[in-house]
């Protein structure tokens, strides 16, 4: 196998799970504040169609990004008011917002069906990436690399920062956060924001980077999967970061496979084979003798105040 064939892999790799690993870490800030939001599939649909509608309309790919972005925090915000707000249940309002995300892309989606832009192209000229093994450094476009950048901030500001220590807080205990004078409300529906931005940026990576077109449903469930490895990462960017790329690598196998020229497996069998891996590796976490779930945070999910 050349050197050009390993890079290409590799850049493949990246593509795949920068998606994944934007809007899981999203959710991974979300839920250390206490809030289960299972709407991330919803506002990653939110974010490809806005993206991919200012884009084409604008002409600028950086202005659909910023929209995109902008599209999965209201769309947040949405779930914020319900379940802040109003006391709605978390489970059933994330449920909701994905039916919402689906339903809305659909619609506004519509009229762009088939339609292409130009794709969202390399941060760097590609004068740098002129030798094969370079394309790994300096080949990748803006997305790829503020994904990684996140996941370093977002580890220091967890474990290193004062707001880090004070959002981790309200999580584990929001009574006493609370009590010593913490709001928690607006602390969690910050959290849920920023969570909800990253998502729309996730979804945009698949509407504006990989397949720069919009078709239905473009996000094709990826949303299910950010969730199930924020349990998967127990909680800890640098792990999301590991399963991000290491279900990246197994979302390619199915192109990786067809390239190799296997054909003595359904296309259909190597399609749900990210799904597949995601069940079978919550399955094994529960069975284990250390789960993921015993590093979630103790108020995941639950009301504030107490009902």
């Amino acid at each position: 196998m050349t050197s050009v064939i390993l890079v290409s892999i590799f850049m493949t790799l990246a593509a795949a799970a920068t998606p994944i690993l934007l809007a899981g870490l999203g959710e991974l800030v979300t839920e250390k504040a206490g809030v289960l939001n299972l709407g991330v599939e919803g506002m990653m649909l939110c974010g490809a169609v806005t993206g991919f509608a200012v884009a084409y309309s604008s002409g600028s790919v950086t202005l659909g990004v910023v929209a995109a972005a902008f599209a999965g925090f209201l769309a947040a915000m949405i779930f914020a008011l319900l379940t802040l707000g109003l006391g709605s249940n978390q489970v059933a309002t994330g449920l909701a917002l994905t039916i919402f995300g689906i339903g809305i892309s659909s619609l506004f989606g519509a009229g762009y069906v088939g339609r292409t832009i130009q794709r969202l192209g390399p941060l760097f000229p590609a004068d740098y990436a002129a030798h094969p093994w370079l394309r790994l450094v300096f080949g990748h476009d803006a997305l790829v690399y503020l994904s990684l950048l996140l996941v370093a901030a977002v580890s220091l500001f967890l474990r290193r920062s004062r707001m880090g220590l004070i959002l981790r807080a309200v999580g584990e205990n929001a009574d006493s956060a609370h009590a010593i004078g913490y709001r928690v409300l607006a602390i969690r529906a910050a959290a849920t924001g920023f969570g909800g931005a990253l998502a729309g940026l996730g979804g945009a990576y698949f509407s504006l980077a990989l397949t720069p077109m919009w078709a239905d449903r473009l996000t094709a469930g990826r949303g299910w999967i950010a969730l199930a490895l924020v349990v998967f990462a127990a909680w800890k960017p640098g792990r999301l970061l590991l399963g991000a790329y290491l279900f990246g690598a197994v979302a390619t196998f199915e192109l990786q496979a067809k390239a190799a020229g296997i054909s003595w497996i359904a296309p259909e069998v190597l399609a749900m084979t990210p799904y597949l891996a995601t069940i079978v590796v919550l399955t094994m976490m529960s069975l284990g003798t250390r789960t993921g779930g015993r590093n979630a945070p103790a108020c995941l999910g639950k009301p504030f105040p107490a009902p």
